[in-house]
């Protein structure tokens, strides 16, 4: 019997992807009880293959011992696009059809949060200035209400 394909879902972070598994479902029933790939093999290998625009990478394999489960592929560029394919194995089952491929850029929330302290910055400069000036004309300082010479009224 032919293990997979698991379902993926993936959202990024900074510098990173979440990647979200869910293992695929088995069709052993026991007592009429649908049982669970974990319920059968307790504990499967998974390994995650990263697809970029310098080829594929596959990832250490790594074990599971629950149903759904994340994990976080970390250190990647941001603004580039990343793809996503996970393969479930078990000790007694190498036959394994891997997920379908999910894209994603990964996030740079550093630069947007860069971006919006940028502009509050100047929005609350421009506050300022506009007090300032305006004291100084409450003030008497600039802009002086100076009388129309007589010819002008």
């Amino acid at each position: 019997a032919f293990l997979g394909p698991p379902e993926v879902t993936i959202s990024s972070c900074l510098n990173c992807i979440n990647v979200t598994i869910k293992l695929p479902t088995s069709h052993f029933r026991e007592n009429e009880k649908l049982l669970s790939l974990i319920d059968i093999y307790e504990e499967l290998d998974y390994e995650i293959t990263l697809r970029t625009l310098d080829g594929e990478h596959k990832r250490p394999r790594e074990k599971t011992t629950e149903e759904i489960f994340n994990t976080v592929i970390e250190e990647l560029y941001p603004n580039r696009n990343y793809c996503v394919s996970v393969m479930v194995t078990a000790s007694m089952n190498k036959h394994s059809i891997p997920s379908a491929w999910k894209c994603m850029t990964a996030d740079s929330e550093a630069q947007q949060d860069y971006h919006i302290a940028t502009i509050t910055g100047a929005i609350c400069f421009s506050l300022v200035v506009a007090a300032a000036l305006k004291c100084m004309h409450a003030g008497g300082y600039i802009l002086h209400k100076k009388s129309l010479p007589h010819i002008l009224v």
